[in-house]
């Protein structure tokens, strides 16, 4: 499956799409926990709920900047003719997974053994 300018571009527009949703969802965020404050006068069961909604916000925070560079480092690819490859092994994505995961930087093969521990996934290992 080798991408025509077309459907590179079609790639390129989801890709842009997303990236901007991510980088206002972050913001949001960014926002919201710093709108969440301790108040002296709360008991300890509002101390704990508002502990989780921080905990919470940070974790999609967390999430949402991993999904982001996963976008960034896509749209790299498009612009340097690399994007629909495999960054493990080479070999093409497939057409479905980069549908449903535009942002993808592996073929399902190199992925599951990253999940099964087959092989190490290099952007955690650094």
């Amino acid at each position: 499956m080798t991408l025509t300018s077309q459907s590179a571009r079609r790639y390129e527009e989801k890709l842009l799409e997303q990236k901007r949703l991510l980088e206002q969802a972050t913001l949001t965020a960014v926002e919201q926990g710093r709108e969440t404050t301790a108040d002296d006068t709360q008991d300890i069961a509002d101390q704990a709920v508002l502990s989780y909604q921080k905990e919470l916000l940070f974790s999609q925070g967390t999430t949402g900047h991993q999904q982001l560079t996963l976008v960034r480092q896509a749209l790299n690819r498009v612009q340097d003719g690399s994007y629909g490859e495999c960054v493990q092994c080479g070999a093409e994505i497939g057409a479905k997974r980069l549908e449903a995961l535009p942002w993808t930087p592996r073929c399902i093969d190199c992925q599951e053994k990253i999940e099964n521990g087959e092989i190490e996934d290099p952007v955690r290992a650094a």
